[in-house]
């Protein structure tokens, strides 16, 4: 096991990271301050890990919620039956929420923790790739709207993350595929070393390796910590961690949530942040194509969907959490591995980057 901090000073917290670490009790039990436990999980997640998880929550109160499953159920309404179950079951402020489940489950355990009795504890342990190395770590919690992609939420810090790599063996390929997304923008943004990493060690991600995993693990939370510390509440800096996910947010959007998982649609979303970072002259022709290829020999898509129109790009990126005072700002690449956020945009050039990267 290894142990990362997310430096916040009191709202500091370590992430874990490690095969079979559900079966050890006691690092979630240190973290439990009070008697009563809910644990928040989803319709797939709670066949597969919820008994395990209880049997080491032993002499605690233990309710449990388990959610639908998919990016279409993060609504208010779903979000709220966690309330419904707190309330009906006595839970008080020194409850402890532990989000068991993927990136939508995280997202609204936290947000309902930060809204229970004006703020309570909470545990993420995910079971995705893609939360592993992103959504659980840096304290962003929501629902969507559908007008727009997490834009009702609040930034509400975990006491700890338990990424357990062992929870990956159940993970279907289409899911670990869109994890690796995440971690291909890592490089991109900021590790120009682990991008050359992951273009030398694809074939291992995709074939369950666990010390592949766990590195790519270990290094992503490396990276996202270091921008969280720098910026939590997304002033400046952690904005880079965006990359693609304006276009994405769009193309989820448009095309209804979960019918594009995230990663799906961040990974061609990534793709048009590059193409238009080479048509600015900041990455060649070459380093372009580095980009599309690692994505696709991750079995991720390069191409937005074949009927969307610029111009609903445009109105779907509007409602973007980074329109700051009507103006659209991107994050694009400065070179590879050094990412930036701007409003400095050549309409013609965005224009040309819609064209060339919708399917046909």
């Amino acid at each position: 096991m290894q142990v990362l901090t997310v430096n916040l000073d009191d709202r500091s917290y370590p992430i874990y990271i490690g095969e079979q670490l559900l079966s050890q009790p006691g690092l979630i039990r240190q973290h439990i301050r009070g008697r009563q436990v809910c644990v928040v999980t989803n319709e797939t997640v709670a066949p597969l890990y919820l008994d395990q998880l209880c049997a080491a929550l032993d002499g605690y109160q233990v309710d449990s919620v388990t959610l639908p499953d998919g990016e279409s159920h993060k609504t208010l309404d779903v979000w709220a039956s966690i309330f419904d179950k707190l309330l009906s079951a006595r839970h008080n402020r020194t409850t402890t929420l532990i989000a068991l489940g993927g990136g939508v489950v995280g997202d609204m355990t936290g947000f309902a923790a930060a809204c229970y009795q004006r703020g309570v504890d909470f545990i993420q342990i995910p079971t995705t790739l893609l939360s592993m190395v992103d959504s659980s770590v840096g304290g962003k919690t929501g629902v969507n709207h559908p007008l727009g992609k997490n834009m009702i939420g609040a930034f509400y810090q975990p006491l700890c993350v338990l990424a357990d790599t062992s929870l990956l063996t159940t993970l279907p390929a289409r899911e670990l595929s869109a994890g690796i997304a995440e971690i291909v923008k890592y490089g991109l943004i900021s590790d120009y070393e682990f991008f050359v990493w992951l273009e030398n060690n694809m074939d291992q991600l995709l074939a369950g390796d666990m010390a592949a995993l766990g590195y790519a693990v270990k290094r992503s939370c490396e990276n996202k910590a270091d921008v969280v510390a720098q910026d939590e509440r997304e002033g400046g800096l952690r904005a880079i961690l965006n990359l693609g996910h304006t276009f994405g947010h769009a193309i989820e959007t448009a095309q209804g949530y979960g019918n594009w998982l995230h990663g799906e649609a961040v990974a061609a979303g990534m793709v048009m942040a590059a193409d238009l970072s080479w048509r600015r002259g900041a990455i060649s022709s070459e380093e372009l194509a580095r980009v599309i290829q690692l994505l696709q020999r991750a079995h991720l898509p390069v191409k937005a969907p074949a009927d969307m129109t610029p111009e609903q790009f445009m109105e779907l990126m509007g409602v973007d959490k980074k329109v700051l005072d009507g103006r659209l700002r991107l994050v694009l690449l400065e070179s590879m591995g050094k990412a930036i956020v701007t409003s400095d945009i050549d309409p013609g050039m965005l224009q040309d980057t819609f064209e060339a990267c919708k399917a046909n």
